[in-house]
Formats: C-alpha cells, sequence, structure tokens
C-alpha cells in the first residue's frame, strides 16, 4: 500500500518541481526614434534556439486607422534574431529585409482597404509598435501570445527645423528650414493630381538640410478647388519667393515633382531661368488633364479617355492606357519642349507603373534633349517599382483611393522591388541637388 500511495504521489510531487527558468524574451529596435527615413536596427534575444516567432507592427494614422504588417521568423542557435542579417520566411514579405515591417504597413482587416499611410502632420512622430509572437500566424490571423514588444517613434520634422505656413501673393503652401543659418540649397517640392497639401517628403528634405517649400496647386485654402487650367505664373512667383529667400543660396532652385507634379517640374525648368534642377518622378513629358498657360503661350493638356479603363474583377481600375499617345503627332502641341532649359533633369522612374506608361515617357524626354544635343540628364529606371516612389519606409500601396476619381486605381509595382527603389532613389535625389544646387 505504501508503495501505492509514493507511485500515486509522483505525479503530484513532477507537478510542483518547477522547469528550469527560461530567460524573458527581449525586443530592441534602435534608434526609439529618429528620422522616418532612416533604418532601424532590429534584434530579439532571450528565445529558444530555432523557436518560431511572428513579428508585426502596429501604427495609426492621423485619423485613427490601424495599418499592420507580419513577418515569419526563426530564432538562431542562440535563441537571437537580427533583422539585419536573419530572412523571414513568410508573411508580408520574405529574405533580409531590415525595413521589411515598415514599408509593407497595410490597412488592417477592418478597416477599409486601397489607404495610404502618409502622416498629414509632419510635426508629430509616427509611432509604430512592433510586438514579437510566439509561432507563426499567417497574415490576417490571431496571432500567438505576445512575447516582448517595443515602441518606435518615426520622425518627419527634425529637431530644429521651422515650418513656415506661406501667404506670399498668391503662393500658398509650407517653407521648411533647416537648423542652422544657412544658406541651404532651395527646393520646390509637388504632388500629383490628388491636391492639397503634402508636406512629409519636404519636412524630410528640410531634416536632410534643403530649403524645402511644399506646394500645392489646387484644392487648397483659396486656391481653384479643381485642375482645371493652371498658370505657370504661380510657379514663377513660388520659385522667385524661394529664390530670393534669406537662408536660400542662390543663383537657382530645384524642384522635385511626383505624377503631376513631375511634369510641372519639367515645364518649370523649361520656361523658368529660376529652375536650375529638376527632378521628374514618375512623369509624363507632356502637359496633361488641364491647360498649362504662360504669359501668350498655351500647353494643352492630354486627356484620359475613360473608354481605355479596364475595371477589375474585385473593382479595381486600371487607366495605364487611358492616356493620349503623346508620341502621337497630333499631340505635338502638348509636348513640354525641355531642350529648351538651361539646367539638369533626373528622371525617376518605376518600369511597373500602371498609373500611366513613364518609362516611355522618360524615354520620349530623353530621345528629345539627346535630338537637340543635349546630355543634362541622368535616368533611374527601376524594374518592379510601381507608380508612387516615396522617401524609404514609405509604405508600398500597390492600389489606391483615387481622390478624383473616388476609386481605387491600380498604381504598379511589387512591394519588395518598390522599397529597394525608394531607399536607393532617395540617396540619388539629394546628391542631384546638392550637386546643381550647392
Amino acid at each position: 500500500a505504501a508503495m501505492w500511495r509514493a507511485l500515486a504521489a509522483a505525479p503530484a510531487r513532477a507537478l510542483l518541481r518547477t522547469p528550469p527558468a527560461r530567460r524573458a524574451a527581449s525586443l530592441a529596435v534602435s534608434p526609439a526614434a529618429g528620422p522616418a527615413d532612416e533604418r532601424v536596427e532590429t534584434r530579439v534575444a532571450g528565445l529558444s534556439p530555432g523557436q518560431p516567432v511572428t513579428l508585426r507592427a502596429v501604427a495609426a494614422d492621423d485619423r485613427g486607422c490601424l495599418f499592420q504588417s507580419c513577418a515569419h521568423y526563426r530564432a538562431d542557435s542562440r535563441g537571437e534574431l537580427h533583422l539585419g542579417t536573419d530572412a523571414s520566411h513568410g508573411g508580408d514579405y520574405t529574405g533580409v529585409e531590415p525595413m521589411g515591417l515598415f514599408w509593407s504597413l497595410a490597412p488592417a482587416a477592418m478597416e477599409k482597404p486601397y489607404q495610404r499611410l502618409v502622416p498629414r502632420n509632419t510635426s508629430a512622430a509616427m509611432k509604430v509598435e512592433v510586438l514579437v509572437h510566439q509561432g507563426h500566424s499567417p497574415p490576417g490571423s490571431m496571432p500567438g501570445p505576445v512575447v516582448a514588444k517595443a515602441e518606435v517613434q518615426r520622425l518627419f520634422t527634425a529637431p530644429g527645423v521651422r515650418r513656415i505656413r506661406l501667404k506670399e501673393g498668391v503662393v500658398r503652401g509650407s517653407l521648411f528650414l533647416p537648423p542652422g543659418d544657412g544658406p541651404f540649397p532651395g527646393v520646390i517640392d509637388m504632388y500629383g493630381d490628388e491636391g492639397g497639401l503634402i508636406e512629409f517628403r519636404s519636412s524630410l528634405l528640410a531634416t536632410r538640410g534643403f530649403a524645402a517649400l511644399s506646394l500645392p496647386y489646387f484644392d487648397f485654402e483659396d486656391l481653384p478647388r479643381v485642375m482645371k487650367e493652371l498658370k505657370l505664373e504661380y510657379f514663377e512667383e513660388a520659385a522667385r519667393f524661394l529664390q530670393r529667400h534669406p537662408k536660400v543660396k542662390g543663383p537657382g532652385v530645384g524642384v522635385i515633382g511626383t505624377g503631376k507634379g513631375a511634369e510641372l517640374a519639367l515645364s518649370m525648368i523649361t520656361f523658368l531661368p529660376e529652375v536650375v534642377a529638376a527632378v521628374s518622378i514618375s512623369g509624363c513629358s507632356s502637359n496633361t488633364v488641364a491647360n498649362l498657360r504662360y504669359g501668350e503661350m498655351t500647353l494643352p493638356g492630354l486627356h484620359f479617355d475613360m473608354k481605355k479603363v479596364s475595371v477589375s474583377d474585385s473593382g479595381v481600375f486600371d487607366i495605364f492606357e487611358a492616356l493620349d499617345d503623346p508620341a502621337n503627332p497630333a499631340n505635338s502641341p502638348s509636348v513640354i519642349p525641355i531642350e529648351k532649359a538651361e539646367g539638369h533633369f533626373l528622371l525617376v522612374v518605376g518600369e511597373d507603373d500602371r498609373m500611366w506608361k513613364s518609362s516611355l515617357y522618360a524615354e520620349l524626354a530623353i530621345k528629345r534633349l539627346r535630338q537637340h544635343g543635349k546630355e543634362n540628364f541622368e535616368l533611374l529606371s527601376y524594374p518592379g517599382a510601381g507608380h508612387r516612389i516615396d522617401p524609404p519606409s514609405t509604405p508600398f500601396c500597390q492600389v489606391a483611393m483615387d481622390r478624383v476619381l473616388g476609386v481605387p486605381v491600380l498604381g504598379g509595382g511589387e512591394s519588395k522591388a518598390h522599397a529597394h527603389a525608394q531607399e536607393h532613389s532617395w540617396g540619388k535625389i539629394q546628391e542631384f541637388l546638392h550637386l546643381h544646387l550647392g
């Protein structure tokens, strides 16, 4: 009987014995607060050797919309992980991608799809929570228990950068000035047909030492609500304001634009002597949509033919074929005569841009310059990149809501290739602007 009692008590005694203490997992993301265009280093320690974990990033935009991303990793033989050297085996991306959790952030399942994560208020840090979960959980499913977490702050404005709201004659927008006395190279920054004031690239340029003027040209304050007709005099006044600013290095200023903004950048360097360097990101070599007037001259806008738009089963609009062909001789009055420009061009294109044929438009621009004996250009052409090539780690958005059409429009690209294009081009854009603006 004593023997049976001893055997019955054995499991209970075994339960009371404490298992060997496991180190608590820890997560370190550094710097914990730093410029939004810089890489962070992410390390996990205190896991079991070979332990499968899911890393997640969660962020909210200014309106409270939730974005998230995830990736599957395995700890090494020391129970550690380093995102700079260890590969993701699944989730939202695979391979060694130190910033993968950031550029793959996308609207959470309960949110409206096709939204972009871009800050509207550049003075506030974007907070990103990074979490380590037990096991591998596919995107969109309930992740396992959290074993470690950390918060990262992504800053769009460095300490000491000043933001000055402009009402200078007809010119509207925001001027971002770096800390210090200057003078600084001056750059005008414009986005596309979404309208309004988009400041995050300007504030990052100021963080990098440029006096950057974020320039809206419709649907902002007392500017026209819609883009019917544009007058180059507005852009001329902005260029003169920036050129004459006491903190701006002369003699000329630069301009950077995306989409419609890129095409305006090409027109500015062509017609305005103040502008000596133009960065065109996914631009057209002809004037589009709205007529562009300058004094007695008019460049008519190429039109979109809505009959050439295709719509997928999921309701996504593909407008790739819709723009009038700029190479058609009938459309020659719309061509921007860029050969007249005295300054330098940097053309940045994603070869998988589905918004329009920006690779072809860059070829047409280069052909035109060469026909006039000019070699004042550089081309950055990225395989697998889509339409909106923004500063590094800006989350990739293959399909985005079009503010004008009110429908989701295909921008093209593949997330990893697009992310690499953003990182590479950002450095090259700054080099180009420094080279030609001093």
